[in-house]
């Protein structure tokens, strides 16, 4: 499977397990508990086949920054949790960041 199809499976698990953090109330209710700790494991073993090939901080940066733009998108959808303008500013920031290496970097392998 190609690094960046790692990578994308990579930010869903993490998405998925950082969103239910919130429903596993710190790790009373098991279910939800289950789905963090299954999540999380997925995303790191998924990260682990995309630095092979891609360098750990691009990885990174690609990886952590659009975690955090979905996971705000759906904590607005699922917990009614609306970032303010501040927040969508800072999040806009991060997407830049990540455009700005995937088009600019040459450390980004194409």
């Amino acid at each position: 499977m190609p690094a960046y199809l790692y990578l994308a499976a990579a930010i869903v698990a993490e998405v998925i397990a950082t969103s239910a953090l919130k429903a596993a109330d710190g790790f009373t209710r098991l279910w939800p508990s289950l789905l963090v700790i299954v999540g999380y494991a997925a995303a790191f073993w998924l990260l682990t086949h995309v630095v092979r090939t891609v360098p750990v901080g691009v990885a990174y940066a690609i990886w952590s920054g659009m975690g955090v733009v979905l996971v705000a998108l759906i904590a607005a959808v699922i917990y009614r949790q609306i970032p303010d303008l501040a927040a969508i500013l800072g999040m806009a920031m991060i997407v830049g960041g990540v455009v700005v290496i995937q088009l600019f970097s040459r450390t980004v392998a194409h």
